[in-house]
């Protein structure tokens, strides 16, 4: 048995994370892999860190392309070999003339949920503009959501299982940039990674629009670290790279900001 009260310690995510670790229990046992259902960036970053220090686990997480932002796990013992192609995904093109009724992710999703699926088995959505949209999904929803979902906002549709391949994924464009601060408070190097004030950052940190690693921080103070990751929603996401300290003790920090 995987030693569940201290795994649980100081998780947020509790209920996910107890059903994986019960997954993980099953692999164990069966020597089979087993597959969580989809998870947000919250939820995979602390299933990952949960198992860190197990040898005896395998995980690979997959969201059918490499900027996925919410994935399936993939849980199997350390000894059996994990391949991405394992992980079971499939993806739906949502197809209408949305020109005149533009229609969002939050649209999408919700037409989606509205046809009495759950969201757990649901992954990205890419919206294509007025062409409609495509969206991950677990594969035993594809003839149910080809039969039911027939209409988003006034728009109706027609929803078709594409492979994987035909995912229209835009790369995302990054700028690499280096900082040199007094310190290493969020305010301080996400204002300089994201070509704002500080007073404007620290607007958004109080507002509640600002994630550290998928989880929200409303400290300004909040040291940040090299390998952290800092998503404002609709700006984008910066990462932190190497840290240094200069010759007059500041902080010169190596940036990427992703847009």
């Amino acid at each position: 048995m995987l030693p569940r009260d201290e795994l649980l310690k100081g998780l947020d995510n509790r209920d996910t994370a107890a059903r994986i670790i019960d997954q993980a229990e099953q692999a164990l046992k069966t020597w089979e892999v087993v597959y969580s259902d989809f998870l947000s960036p919250p939820e995979l970053m602390e299933a990952q860190q949960m198992f860190t220090r197990l040898t005896d686990i395998r995980l690979l997480a997959w969201g059918g392309y490499p900027q996925a932002e919410r994935k399936r796990l993939a849980i199997a013992r350390s000894e059996l070999p994990l391949e991405e192609s394992q992980v079971a995904i499939a993806a739906l093109d949502i197809s209408g003339n949305f020109l005149f009724d533009t229609a969002t992710h939050r649209d999408f999703l919700g037409s989606m949920l509205g046809t009495g699926i759950v969201r757990e088995k649901t992954g990205d959505i890419i919206v294509l503009g007025e062409r409609g949209a495509q969206v991950v999904v677990a594969p035993d929803l594809v003839e149910f959501l080809e039969m039911s979902l027939r209409q988003v906002r006034s728009v109706p549709v027609k929803t078709r299982q594409i492979p994987l391949s035909d995912l229209k994924i835009r790369e995302p464009k990054k700028k690499e940039m280096t900082t040199v601060e007094a310190s290493l408070r969020l305010d301080a190097v996400a204002s300089a990674g994201f070509g704002m004030s500080r007073s404007k950052m620290v607007d958004l940190i109080n507002s509640g629009d600002v994630r550290v690693n998928w989880k929200d921080i409303s400290q300004p103070s909040h040291a940040l670290k090299a390998g952290d990751l800092v998503a404002i929603r609709g700006k984008g996401r910066l990462e932190i790279g190497d840290i240094a300290i200069t010759k007059k003790e500041r902080y010169r920090v190596q940036l990427t900001r992703f847009m």
